[in-house]
């Protein structure tokens, strides 16, 4: 006798098993849970299969709304940038002649005195240079009002640790806002106290 396969051939893929099928049972599997009341629970607790209440606020990883406004930049004003080669290496020079305070021969006001020169000889033939000479003068009245005061300070031994500072930051920033004055931006030095508009 020969007998018959009442099973039909499933034609196998590449990686993949043939499990056979359980046979289908007439009755649905018992359930774990109990069958649902019509009454809702008294815990003060929400289930664990619901989900939590809608808050007003938005949640940390919500990118925040999106405004018609650009964002603020960081960076130095650009207004415009000077095409004027002249304009742009006075600028230059009335920025790093600043470092002629760290010179022996005119020590702490030789900086504010020669921006001031440049600016004044200047500022009536480039309107950059009279932007950028009135920045690196008040920059440098700035930084002798901040020497002066780290030097009072000197007697608590703050000022110690503050001359250095001082100078560091000072001669940082002289080269940058050269740079950029060479490359024609309109530069603005922080913490610079501005004595002349």
């Amino acid at each position: 006798m020969t007998e018959i396969n009442e099973t039909p051939e499933i034609p196998e893929t590449p990686g993949s098993e043939i499990s056979p099928e359980p046979p289908a049972s007439p009755e649905p599997p018992a359930s774990p849970e109990p069958p649902a009341s019509t009454e809702p629970p008294i815990s003060p607790e929400p289930p664990a299969s619901a989900e939590p209440p809608a808050s007003t606020e938005p949640p940390a990883s919500a990118e925040p709304p999106t405004s018609a406004e650009p964002p603020v930049s960081v960076q130095p004003t650009e207004v415009s940038k000077e095409v004027n080669k002249d304009a742009r290496m006075w600028a230059m020079f009335c920025h790093l002649v600043g470092l002629a305070a760290l010179l022996p021969v005119v020590p702490l006001f030789g900086g504010a005195i020669g921006a001031l020169i440049l600016w004044q000889i200047k500022k009536d033939d480039f309107p950059f240079v009279d932007e950028q000479g009135k920045e690196a003068l008040n920059f440098q009245i700035s930084i002798l009002i901040y020497i002066l005061v780290a030097g009072i300070l000197i007697f608590c031994v703050l000022g110690a640790f503050l001359i250095p500072v001082v100078i560091i930051f000072d001669i940082v920033f002289l080269i940058i806002a050269g740079i950029k004055a060479n490359n024609g931006f309109h530069y603005r030095y922080p913490l610079c106290i501005r004595f002349i508009k």
